[in-house]
């Protein structure tokens, strides 16, 4: 539905511009037609009435033709059209509207001589209106902009809140708790070194997720300090390959790859007897990033919803950041399973390429 006939006050609003557009009429009428003020008034207001609503059309010819999309051949023989056409009928309307006038009123007015008017008017009338509705939809597409923003703050608080809710998580801190109280004994120095890991991961994690967009590189420096408590768990069968490449600048979201590799971890490495390298490679063009992570798979791993609700809870934050410029994509293929993320290619200029791995 037309967004002004949702609303009655905005319809009438609308009308009550139109009354000042039968105004002008009228007087071009009287000007240029040689007609009478009263003669003028009486066809003017009444037709102008009628033309708005025909002009309301302009809204759906605009959303058909998005700039963005559209040629300028395109949109300027659409508009033109367009405008001939609904002009056309408002002509045939006032001839009309004339006749009954001459038959059951007083005016005396040859039609052939306000007929011109009338149709240049209404040419410029609704190429105004089409001007209008691409206005509108410029507005509606800033809203919607600025509701996927807002969409975009609300997900990142929740993907932090579930980024320190797993961190505190009875069997991540009691897997590294129990690794620190077995080292006290055997290798004090690894135990200090372990709890010192711990807490800086912790710290760090507070520290990024308070941010809207941080530096691939402190992304993957967040997961290096993760792999390393778990390295201490899992020992030699946790192998691990991060390679930010040249696309350690690039900004993403804090936390992002978080999820991706505990999964790697939890439902990869640790389900296969011998363990598993999980590799991390970005790769930043002019205009995309494109992060993959990879981890072995037993295929006879028991299958858990935890993994499948992580990737997705990164598509829809994704999703509300980037629209459809963003995607997320895995599969399970020959014993590997692979999580590719593509998004727009964000530089910061003053952070350059830390430290990848």
């Amino acid at each position: 539905m037309h967004p002004l006939l949702a609303r009655g006050e905005r319809l009438a609003l609308y009308l009550a511009l139109w009354i000042i557009v039968g105004a002008l009429l009228a007087s071009l009428l009287a000007g240029e037609g040689g007609l009478s003020t009263r003669a003028a008034a009486v066809i003017a207001f009444p037709l102008s009435l009628a033309y708005a609503f025909v002009c309301l059309s302009a809204w759906y010819v605009a959303r058909s033709t998005p700039i963005a999309t559209s040629g300028l051949p395109r949109l300027l023989s659409t508009a033109l059209g367009a405008a001939a056409l609904s002009s056309g009928a408002w002509v045939i309307l006032a001839r009309g509207w004339h006749n009954v006038l001459v038959r059951w009123g007083d005016v005396r007015a040859p039609f052939g001589e306000v007929a011109p008017i009338i149709f240049g008017f209404g040419v410029l009338l609704y190429l105004l209106s089409i001007a209008v509705g691409y206005i509108a939809s410029a507005f509606e597409h800033a809203r919607a902009a600025e509701r996927r923003e807002l969409q975009a703050q609300v997900m990142s608080k929740e993907a932090e809140l579930r980024s320190l809710r797993a961190q505190i998580d009875p069997h991540f801190l009691f897997n590294s708790l129990h690794s620190i109280s077995a080292l006290t004994a055997a290798d004090p120095a690894g135990a200090r070194r372990m709890t010192v890991l711990l807490g800086d991961f912790l710290r760090e994690s507070l520290s990024l997720g308070a941010a809207e967009r941080i530096p691939l590189s402190r992304e993957l420096a967040l997961l290096h300090r993760y792999l390393a408590i778990e390295r201490v768990r899992l020992g030699e069968r946790l192998q691990v390959a991060i390679d930010g490449g040249d696309a350690g600048a690039c900004l993403v979201p804090p936390l992002l790859l978080q999820p991706v590799v505990e999964n790697a971890v939890t439902h990869g490495v640790a389900h296969v007897l011998e363990g598993g390298n999980v590799t991390v490679t970005a790769t930043c063009s002019p205009v995309q990033l494109t992060i993959v992570v990879k981890n072995p798979a037993d295929a006879d791993r028991p299958r858990k919803t935890g993994t499948g609700l992580g990737l997705a809870n990164v598509r829809s934050r994704l999703a509300a950041l980037y629209g459809r410029s963003a995607s997320v994509n895995w599969a399970e293929q020959d014993g590997t399973w692979r999580v590719e993320i593509v998004l727009p290619a964000t530089r910061d200029v003053q952070d350059g390429d830390k430290t990848n791995g």
